[in-house]
This record gives structure tokens, C-alpha cells and sequence, in this order.
């Protein structure tokens, strides 16, 4: 059965053939291009007279852009368009040739022969285009879905830019060409390219968000399935409203006994039908929302899709009940659709450890004569002991003695019903009301992260008590303790520190823990250690 005529074409983005698509790659090509020849007029002219270096140079330029417009017919590219590949030619042109006249200003004088006979420059550019592609591959920043967001592309990018300028380092240093390039020129290209690297994935994303605003970067999708399935997956998507997906047509073999619409999708056809429609239009996905109970039925037509080049995707039974999915893993064969994850593993845990430890030992070495002089004042302010011990739940909810600086009186701080501190708490010492709001009192727990109880950063520990209490009235509570707990963590740096008399706020709480705990990284505790001194000069609610 042939597809129906008034079967929806999609509205298409323009394909890979299209003047757009041959304008954008025309006019990277024209500045590299055009960059490239920049550097060999350089190169070149070293090899010449003064006299005639410039007039070689101008030559070569009008020839490079005689041919580079030559060039650019061949694209069949509007004439609108030429304006826009000439600027970027000179562009292209003259930052490759300020670049490669700026190191040449830098190389100092006397350098070996090999340095003066191969310009060590032009090398080191071509490693780093080298280096920073698989870098930046390896940080997964080519993936569409990265480039959308900027903020976690550019710890990603830091990370990725200094691995290449690391291995530049080490490169000169091996070649015994880094006496070629003094040390502000390489302070100046690291900062120049990290710059010009942001620079471009924030125009990118501008781009991106205008053309998604447009629809021209929704993915062409083809749903097989006009039964509850499908139904659900379409209503699904309505619900949500994304701009990602474009629905071509639902398809199904049995087209007679189904109604014209699904939806407000039309049934284009059978499943023949939508391979001939994808050997005529572009389809991006195909969406197969069919019962698994037919194992026998889905592999037959899984094989009768493999003569399509589009990725095919099978639609889960459980449309409408939310599973977290962490992604399939075989297990003897067989793929297990993974829900809950253990948070750190592997060398994330080994990287987590070591932080811990180290900067922790480098914190109370650093911090100890400040610790001696607190633990002086509490002494001196009140009787008792200068540190208070209290049980709370750690890691996997089993028990640990947490350290604090004591700021109650002595024989208060140890009611067993242990409420909460509020604000003007006849409890709390004059010294203590200061501990605890500059958070000095917690500063002892850094005893806790040496012995592997707590971590730098992590959901705060709360007492025993309090645990409990919220466990009952606050789903996912104890999901908290799949990690060790922390001195401070991304909850206290969004303000949510202090009392929380409430069980909204303690709410609040929780769900902010567990985005660190699905979102951990170790950039992502240093952001969170860099902004808690920030987010202890701020607070209010803390008492």
C-alpha cells in the first residue's frame, strides 16, 4: 500500500547540500584558508630582503584573494553572500598574521638551528588544533545536547584547554623548543584561546536557542504504533510541549482498522510505506510503540527497519510512570534499563577520597592556630569541654560522632529531645551565638573528613532525632545517605542553612542535596567550596 498523498511532509531543515549549509562551511574554509596562507607570506618573507618582503607579500595577497573568490564560485554561493567571505578572509588573514607576528616578537634571540630554520609557532598551532579537537572531544562538548548549556561547558572547556596547553608544555619541553616562547606569550595565548573559545559556544548557543525558537533544529520523528502506546507517547509529547520533536506520521500495519488521526497525527501508512517515505524525506528517529509482550513480532520488524539508515528507538511500557533511566547495561547478555546508580564509583571515588583528604589536612594545618584560640574562648566563656560530640547519620545511615566546637551551655547542650537552636536561644553561650554564625563550630569536623566519615562537601549531617522525625513526613529523605555527609554543601550555599522549623524548608532542603548527589563532579565541589564563605557572610537564619 502506497503512502497516502496527503501524507504530512515535514517542514525540513535545509539539508546538507543546501546554500546555507554550503554558506557555513564555505566561510569557516575561507578563514582557514585564507588564515593559512597569511602564515606562509610570513614565512616566506623571513627568507627575503626588507626590500622585498613587502612587495612579495602584497603579491601573494592579491593572488591568495583572486583565487579565494575563484574558489568560493565554485560553491554556488548567492552574491549576497560575498561581502560576509571577504570580511571574513581579512579577518581570518590578519588575526593569523598578528598571532604569528606576535610570537615572532616574542621569540627571543639566539635560539637554536633548528628553531630558525622550522618556525616552532606554526607547530604549536598545529598541535593545539590537534590536542583541543580530541580534548574537547573527550569532554563530550561536540554533543548537541552540551552546546545548549553554557554553564557546565565551561568548567568542561577550562579542563579541556589546559589539558592542551599542559601538553604543549611538555611537548616544547621534549623537543627542547621551549626556550622559543616566553612566558607571556604563553600566559597570553592560554588566556586568548580560553576566551576565544567561550566566546564562540556562546555565539553558538545563541544560534542554537534562534534556530530551536524556529523549529529548524527539531528532529524528524516517525512513530510506528496507532494503539494505546503510541497514543500515550503522542499525548506525552503534547503535554510537555517540547520543541525538540517533530511528529511526520504514526504507521502501523494494520491502516484499515485505525482511525485517520492519532492525537492530531495523521496515520500515514504501513510500515513499508514509511520506508519508502524515509528513502524520500529525512527522517531523523523512528519511534517503535508496540507491546514488548510480541518479542517475536519487534525483532521482525527491528530486522525489516535495518535498510533505513535512522536510529530506531523502542518505546517503554511504562509511558505516564516516571523511572529515572540511567541508561541500559547487559547483564549476561540480556539489557537491564538501570534506574538507581550508586553516585560516586570507581576512580570518582578515589578522586572524592583524595580531595577529602588532602584538603582537609591542608585546611587544619593552615587553620590550627585558629582552632587552638576558639577552643581557648569557648573554655574561658563557660565550663565544659572546649569540643561537643553528637551522633548523627552518615553514609549508608549508619552512625558516626560528629565534632563541633561546643556553643551550648554545658548542662543543656545534652537534652535528650535535642530541639533545634532558634533565635535568641537562652541555650547558647555569648561565644557560641558567634561560632555559629561565622560557622566556626563546625570547623572540628574537618577531624570527621580525615577519618573517612564526612566529606568537604556533602548534605549536612543532621542529629539523630531530627533524622528520624523528617524521615516520616519527607519522601526520599534517606536517599541524603547515599553519599558521606558534608561540612557544607550546595543546599547551605542557596541560603538554606539554619533552622528549619518547618517541613517545607527542610523539603527544600532535601531536594537540593539530591541534585548534588545525581550532579556530582569535582568542579562542582569546588564551585560549591568557593561560594561558602560567600554564602556564610550572607546569611540570616543561622543562630
Amino acid at each position: 500500500m502506497k503512502a497516502p498523498t496527503d501524507s504530512p511532509k515535514p517542514p525540513t531543515m535545509p539539508p546538507m547540500s543546501s546554500h546555507r549549509t554550503r554558506a557555513i562551511l564555505a566561510l569557516i574554509l575561507t578563514m582557514v584558508l585564507w588564515g593559512s596562507a597569511a602564515v606562509f607570506m610570513r614565512t616566506l618573507a623571513l627568507s627575503l630582503t626588507p626590500e622585498n618582503s613587502l612587495a612579495v607579500r602584497y603579491v601573494l595577497l592579491s593572488v591568495i584573494n583572486v583565487a579565494g573568490l575563484l574558489w568560493l564560485g565554485t560553491w554556488r554561493i548567492p552574491r549576497a553572500d560575498w561581502p560576509r567571505f571577504l570580511v571574513a578572509g581579512v579577518i581570518g588573514m590578519a588575526g593569523y598574521n598578528w598571532f604569528v607576528n606576535l610570537g615572532f616578537e616574542l621569540v627571543p634571540a639566539g635560539v637554536g638551528t633548528l628553531v630558525t630554520m622550522v618556525e616552532p609557532l606554526m607547530i604549536a598551532i598545529l598541535a593545539a588544533m590537534g590536542l583541543a579537537a580530541n580534548y574537547l572531544q573527550v569532554a563530550r562538548l561536540y554533543v548537541f545536547e552540551n552546546l545548549s548549556r553554557l554553564a557546565s561547558q565551561f568548567g568542561k572547556i577550562a579542563m579541556a584547554w589546559t589539558g592542551v596547553m599542559a601538553s604543549l608544555i611538555a611537548l616544547a619541553y621534549f623537543t627542547q623548543t621551549s626556550v622559543a616562547f616566553s612566558r607571556a606569550f604563553a600566559l597570553g595565548w592560554f588566556a586568548l584561546g580560553f576566551g576565544g573559545l567561550i566566546l564562540v559556544r556562546l555565539l553558538l548557543l545563541i544560534q542554537i536557542d534562534r534556530w530551536r525558537q524556529q523549529g529548524r533544529l527539531a528532529a524528524n520523528v516517525a512513530v510506528i504504533g496507532a494503539g494505546e502506546m503510541g497514543r500515550a507517547f503522542l499525548k506525552h509529547l503534547a503535554d510537555v510541549r517540547t520543541q525538540e520533536y517533530r511528529i511526520v506520521g504514526v504507521f502501523d500495519d494494520r491502516r484499515d482498522r485505525l482511525p485517520e488521526t492519532i492525537e492530531g497525527h495523521a496515520v500515514a501508512g504501513t510500515v513499508d510505506d514509511l520506508i519508502a517515505y524515509c528513502r524520500r524525506n529525512p527522517i531523523d528517529e523512528i519511534v517503535v510503540a508496540l507491546p514488548w509482550q510480541a518479542s517475536a513480532d519487534l525483532q521482525d520488524l527491528i530486522k525489516k527497519l535495518k535498510v533505513v539508515p535512522v536510529d530506531v528507538k523502542l518505546c517503554p511500557d511504562y509511558i505516564g510512570t516516571y523511572l529515572p533511566a540511567r541508561g541500559f547495561h547487559a547483564i549476561a547478555g540480556i539489557p537491564m534499563l538501570s534506574v538507581l546508580e550508586r553516585p560516586l564509583s570507581g576512580w570518582s571515588l578515589v578522586l572524592k577520597a583524595l580531595e577529602d583528604r588532602i584538603l582537609a589536612a591542608i585546611l587544619l594545618v593552615l587553620l590550627s592556630p585558629l582552632l587552638l584560640a576558639v577552643a581557648a574562648a569557648v573554655r574561658l566563656d563557660s565550663p565544659g569541654p572546649a569540643l561537643f560530640r553528637q551522633r548523627r547519620y552518615g553514609f549508608a545511615n549508619n552512625e558516626i560522632v560528629d565534632y563541633m566546637f561546643r556553643t551550648m551551655y554545658h548542662h543543656r547542650a545534652g537534652e535528650p529531645s535535642v530541639p533545634q537552636a532558634t533565635k535568641d536561644d537562652p541555650r547558647v553561650t555569648r561565644v557560641g551565638r558567634f561560632l555559629r554564625r561565622s560557622s566556626l563550630d563546625e570547623f572540628p569536623q574537618l577531624l570527621n573528613v580525615l577519618k573517612g566519615d564526612m566529606s568537604l562537601v556533602g548534605p549536612r549531617p543532621h542529629a539523630v532525632a531530627h533524622n528520624e522525625q523528617y524521615a516520616k513526613v519527607i519522601d526520599d529523605y534517606l536517599a541524603r545517605h547515599r553519599v558521606k555527609p558534608g561540612m557544607t554543601g550546595w543546599a547551605q550555599v542557596n541560603g538554606l542553612r539554619g533552622e528549619t522549623d518547618t517541613p517545607e524548608k527542610m523539603r527544600r532542603r532535601v531536594q537540593f542535596d539530591l541534585y548534588y548527589i545525581d550532579n556530582w563532579s569535582l568542579l562542582f565541589d569546588l564551585k560549591i567550596l568557593a561560594l561558602t564563605p560567600i554564602a556564610i557572610l550572607g546569611k540570616e537564619n543561622a543562630y
